[in-house]
């Protein structure tokens, strides 16, 4: 395939072009001699016929001789300028196939910064996000496998102990096996809400609504909680940020995880700022909290699905790592924008919604 589109591009741009301009000199040099012996023959008065023919034939081989060697020479250079221009193009299929294949780690080297230079880049950038997304993706389906292994692993365990009577039955073992289940019953729904949210913008009942209020009614179901780690609570409101259009339910789901996220990773007797603000692009609402700094690599994976960033985590020191994950979709389904930054003040994440 490589030969032939180099050669298709030489046979059919260089050899058209060059033939008809060597048949056009060709020509011209004709005339031009015919003119000039002409007019010597009127003023000489002399018949220039064998002379005219002598000098026709060393011009037509000199012509022919430094066509030839021109010819060579544009097919050369070409040749080598067009085997370079095309050379990530030639890279792109070969590494194409090893993408189609599963291998998302080879890139192109980028040889130009113009339109196959532009092409290679954003080639690079696809492989880029596509070893991403295979990373993350194994990723989750360890942390699923991981969710499930712990509790399922308990139950067996305690019902084969009961069945063998190995272990006497009593309430604390039921109410223990109980919890176990729970938490699968938890796992499962954390799944279920992430697919509803995957599908919220097809189904959104936009109305406007009191963000202030819907705030404070998360944070008024969440006060025992906060109660509990002593974890001081601080408002920022900022006037006229109250109203936004939104779902009230699938807005109340987002607010809800980002207090839940709050509570869990704010170190007991530490602060939690809310602030509403309304800025060029909408209305921002900002949960920061007090506690250990987040790595500047894993920022930008905290909105991705079972993302932990301290992965020997259970699931009870911080959940399976979806919760975040939801927030994105039905924020994103309203149109708005998600983020995240941590450094040594805390943890600082928002989302602006249209205003």
């Amino acid at each position: 395939m490589r030969q032939r589109l180099l050669w298709k591009l030489l046979v059919g741009h260089i050899v058209p072009v060059f033939v008809g301009s060597a048949l056009l000199v060709w020509r011209s040099v004709d005339r031009a001699a015919a003119d000039y012996y002409r007019l010597l023959a009127q003023g000489e008065r002399i018949a220039p016929l064998a002379a005219h023919r002598q000098f026709l034939d060393a011009i037509h081989r000199d012509l022919v001789w430094g066509a030839l060697a021109a010819l060579a020479l544009t097919l050369l250079l070409t040749y080598l300028l067009t085997r370079w221009i095309l050379h990530p193009l030639f890279q792109i299929t070969a590494i194409t196939r090893k993408v189609a294949d599963g291998n998302y780690s080879e890139r192109v080297n980028v040889v130009s910064r113009y339109e196959v230079g532009r092409l290679a880049d954003a080639f690079n950038h696809m492989a880029d996000n596509l070893e991403k997304i295979e990373r993350l993706r194994k990723n989750m389906v360890a942390d699923i496998a991981h969710e499930l292994r712990t509790p399922l692993t308990n139950l067996r365990g305690y019902l084969e102990g009961l069945s063998d009577s190995v272990i006497p039955p009593s309430r604390e073992i039921f109410t223990m096996l109980e919890q176990e289940v729970l938490r699968l019953v938890h796992l499962v729904e954390d799944l279920q809400q992430l697919a509803r949210a995957d599908a919220a913008k097809a189904f959104l009942d936009r109305r406007e609504l009191s963000l202030h209020e819907l705030l404070g009614q998360i944070m008024e179901l969440y006060r025992p909680n906060f109660l509990e780690k002593e974890i001081h609570v601080q408002w920022l409101l900022e006037p006229g940020s109250e109203t936004v259009t939104a779902d009230r339910d699938k807005l109340l789901q987002a607010i809800r995880n980002l207090a839940d996220n709050a509570w869990k990773y704010t170190p007991r007797r530490g602060t939690v700022t809310i602030s509403v603000l309304r800025t060029g692009d909408g209305v921002k609402t900002l949960f920061a909290n007090s506690g250990a700094v987040i790595a500047e690599n894993d920022i930008p994976y905290l909105f991705e699905r079972f993302f932990r960033a301290d992965r020997s985590r259970s699931r009870d020191g911080g959940g399976a790592g979806i919760g975040l994950a939801i927030v994105k979709e039905l924020i994103e389904a309203h149109g708005g924008r998600v983020g995240a930054e941590s450094d040594e003040s805390g943890t600082r994440v928002w989302f602006t919604l249209p205003g």
